[in-house]
């Protein structure tokens, strides 16, 4: 007979955002980075599945969750991994900083559902002091948007939660022995709808179903067949066009950023730079300087 847990405790340790996405605009999913004192910690039941990523030095921790009771060494890039409507009490010995990303219950069950698992094994499970290290560099690159000046399109965070939920679910969409590329009209299809809508928020969900495709067969598909994951031909795309508005010198650098689809004129400068080597204040003095030789020339 299983020997019957003590009460949760209430809090007796702090928790201090560092960092969060909740100005990054994405959707269905979030991270942050959480300072957390030591002491007694409580968490409720929630209705997205959550993973927890420690960060830093090890700590001695004590965890109580769906019935389980672990005492461990929680080292740096050990994950707990909580699904929705669990609650559980962590104790730890000294101050630590983890990675709590979340993910809702509509995207896990959407993304498990393509990838065509079925049955009991469609489900992401509780697991403690989880050790994978795919999942970890998974964990690592989220946490650089976090700490990024200016971070990516939010389609390459959406990419990393999907590789993410693939990987708790146990699928390995990489062995898919289907096609290994998309058609020649599967990726004009879907070239001509992000050039279309370059200035719109766009989603791998919109853009899989334009060919008829999971989520993640269509990722893999798209980097087989570009040589670049989806997210960066979208970056690109948007870069040169924005490189174009600023050449025709008609448009402010803000409208710009518009036009081409950037959250903001900062985001646009700093892929530009990143990816040009010049910034939309250079470029629009090349066309200043341009303009100026034509019309010595006259």
């Amino acid at each position: 007979m299983n020997a019957v847990l003590p009460a949760l405790q209430p809090h007796s340790g702090a928790r201090e955002s560092l960092l969060s996405s909740a100005s990054l605009g994405w959707s269905g999913f979030g991270a942050e980075l959480l300072g957390i004192s030591a002491g007694t910690h409580r968490i409720p039941a929630a209705v997205e599945h959550r993973v927890g990523v420690h960060v830093g030095a090890p700590v001695r921790a004590l965890c109580r969750c769906n019935g389980e009771r672990l005492a461990r060494i929680q080292a740096h890039g050990d994950a707990d991994v909580i699904p929705a409507g669990l609650d559980g009490e962590w104790s730890d010995d000294a101050n630590c900083t983890v990675l709590r990303i979340w993910f809702s219950a509509v995207f896990v069950r959407d993304t498990i559902e393509q990838i065509g698992v079925r049955g009991a094994d469609a489900q992401i499970r509780p697991q403690f002091q989880m050790r994978d290290a795919r999942f970890q560099h998974l964990a690592w690159a989220m946490r650089a948007e976090l700490e990024a000046d200016q971070a990516s399109d939010p389609l390459y965070a959406e990419s990393l939660c999907t590789a993410m939920i693939v990987r708790l679910a146990g699928a390995d969409v990489s062995r898919d022995r289907r096609s290994r590329v998309l058609s020649a009209r599967a990726a004009a299809r879907v070239i001509d709808y992000i050039e279309a809508h370059l200035d719109e928020r766009l989603t791998l969900t919109a853009l899989a179903a334009l060919v008829g495709m999971s989520v993640p067969h269509f990722k893999v598909l798209f980097r087989e067949t570009m040589g670049v994951p989806v997210h960066r031909h979208v970056v690109q795309r948007r870069v040169e066009r924005a490189k174009s508005l600023l050449l025709q010198g008609r448009f402010s650098a803000s409208q710009v950023a518009l036009e081409a689809g950037f959250a903001h004129q900062s985001h646009m400068a700093h892929w530009m730079k990143r990816l040009l080597g010049v910034t939309p204040r250079e470029l629009a003095r090349n066309v200043e300087l341009r303009d100026e030789e034509r019309a010595a020339g006259r």
